[in-house]
């Protein structure tokens, strides 16, 4: 099997996935996992799809991370490793879309307008 890479994105993250065959190794910016993300909470959802699909030990990731904070680039890598599975097994794109690992979260933060001092909020009305 060739390397297959793939691409996800939440709020402000980018995740740039490359999947090869191996033994279950997950690299993120030339660091481990664990490592990258301390938090298991994080670990978990990026190994999300690849627990659905029973293949952790079967595939090695290397990944490139950018923007965002910790959560939304965990976000961002779990869509990424899921679009790459359904690239090497298509059979695997109905479950993986069942529990939601391949829609795109589009919510993004507002931005600030003009004459207010945040997205919505409104300066304080005087009426005298």
């Amino acid at each position: 099997m060739e390397v297959v890479n793939a691409i996800g994105r939440r709020k402000s993250a980018v995740a740039r996935v490359y999947v090869s065959e191996g033994t279950g190794k997950i690299t993120i910016n030339k660091k481990d996992v664990t490592e990258y993300f301390p938090s298991a909470i994080l670990q978990y959802v990026v190994k999300q799809p690849l627990e659905l699909l029973e293949v952790l030990e079967k595939y090695d990731i290397k990944a490139n991370l950018d923007g965002g904070g910790f959560t939304g680039q965990s976000q961002a890598l779990r869509l990424a490793i899921a679009r790459a599975l359904v690239k090497i097994n298509a059979e695997d794109k109905k479950n993986l879309k069942d529990h939601g690992f391949l829609t795109r979260d589009s919510r993004a933060v507002e931005r600030k307008k003009p004459g207010q001092p945040k997205a919505r909020r409104r300066f304080q009305f005087s009426k005298r």
